[in-house]
């Protein structure tokens, strides 16, 4: 892959994985755009970027789940985990094919309703002051099925979550957290897939650096930006953004 594709699909990555538009959702689109076919191992090199960008912003938070491995605080990760796993394995071979591009507009305008719809509603929803199991379920299963690019993970399940009743700053907080270990879940995953297909790796080292930098150094802004306006639950113009994109997508695709 060229230099120039490379930062662009860093960016995109440190932009869109964390706020609520779809990083892999956007990266699908613009492979269709370009023509150029996804590679496994720049995915890897744009998940460890985003992985490392979580682990800073709240390496408070990562330590305390380190050092207390049996607090409530990682046992609901934990518990949120479980059913993102089953509903992947479920629904693995939909997943693959869903990478086509195919139904990308459909998954685009299903997070712009649902962020919509999450602005208005949570509103007049009253919050929980601590996150309950059952919280951290519906959480887990709203990641699950946040996997179809154009569905965002950062989006569906803080919105499963402001939805439910959870105090909208926690919520925020453990839907980056809860996310670490799908991350490396799919970092090992695609790691395996490299090996089954025996996909051959171009190496372009200053393109993958400029890419790792400008995902990890967005995405630290990108999480800092969508806790800021979690609190104010200010979603309505990245609603109108997908909306946008879901009409574009549907024209291209």
């Amino acid at each position: 892959m060229q230099v120039l594709f490379l930062l662009i699909l860093g960016i995109v990555q440190g932009l869109c994985e964390f706020l609520p538009i779809s990083s892999s959702g956007h990266l699908v689109l613009l492979s269709n755009l370009f023509g150029i076919e996804d590679s496994l191992f720049v995915s890897i090199i744009l998940h460890m970027a985003t992985l490392l960008a979580i682990l800073i912003v709240f390496r408070k938070d990562v330590f305390h789940l380190i050092r207390h491995p049996f607090s409530k605080e990682t046992m609901s990760i934990v518990v949120a985990t479980i059913p993102t796993c089953l509903i992947v394995l479920v629904l693995m071979p939909i997943i693959d094919n869903s990478f086509s591009g195919s139904y990308l507009w459909i998954c685009f305008l299903i997070s712009a309703i649902l962020l919509l719809w999450t602005e208005y509603y949570s509103k007049r929803k009253r919050e929980t002051t601590e996150m309950t199991y059952k919280q951290a379920v519906i959480m887990g299963i709203a990641q699950g099925l946040a996997v179809f690019p154009g569905i965002s993970r950062s989006g569906t399940t803080i919105s499963a979550g402001m939805l439910s009743g959870t105090d909208k700053s926690k919520c925020a907080k453990f839907s980056f957290l809860m996310g670490i270990p799908i991350i490396i879940l799919s970092m090992l995953l695609e790691i395996i897939k490299i090996f089954v297909y025996k996909e051959t790796i171009s190496v372009n080292i200053p393109g993958l650096l400029l890419a790792f930098i400008s995902a990890f150094l967005i995405g630290i802004v990108s999480i800092k930006l969508m806790m800021k306006l979690t609190e104010k639950s200010n979603f309505k113009w990245f609603s109108l953004y997908l909306l946008v994109i879901a009409i574009i997508t549907m024209i291209v695709c």
